[in-house]
């Protein structure tokens, strides 16, 4: 994080300290995390129709290979203990899911 402070004396005699301050305080502190900077671009990127367009892309694509790894493939819950065991059972679904788009590529030829 980076933090911005406001020189006390400038604090003082604002018209607006009312607002901008607690009666605790007294001067202005901002907090930003670093990358707030690239959060900010990213927002106002969707709100542009080529980021409009990216995102709705984005539920049929991704959030669609999350759902059916879930609700067909049994990924819900863990069937073993342990993050090898986990990461293996994971691994075998995407490696299931992958094998069944290229069948159904395939067959469309």
């Amino acid at each position: 994080y980076r933090e911005y402070r406001c020189f006390e004396e400038l604090c003082l005699h604002c018209p607006f300290k009312d607002k901008c301050i607690s009666d605790k305080a007294r001067y202005k502190t901002v907090r930003r995390h670093v990358w707030e900077d690239h959060k900010d671009d990213n927002k106002n990127f969707l709100k542009t129709e080529k980021g409009k367009g990216i995102y709705n892309r984005r539920k049929e694509t991704v959030e669609r290979s999350f759902a059916d790894s879930k609700n067909l493939h049994g990924l819900r819950y863990a069937r073993m203990r342990g993050l090898n065991k986990v990461s293996e059972q994971c691994l075998l679904t995407a490696a299931v899911q992958n094998m069944k788009k290229i069948a159904m590529r395939l067959s469309s030829i």
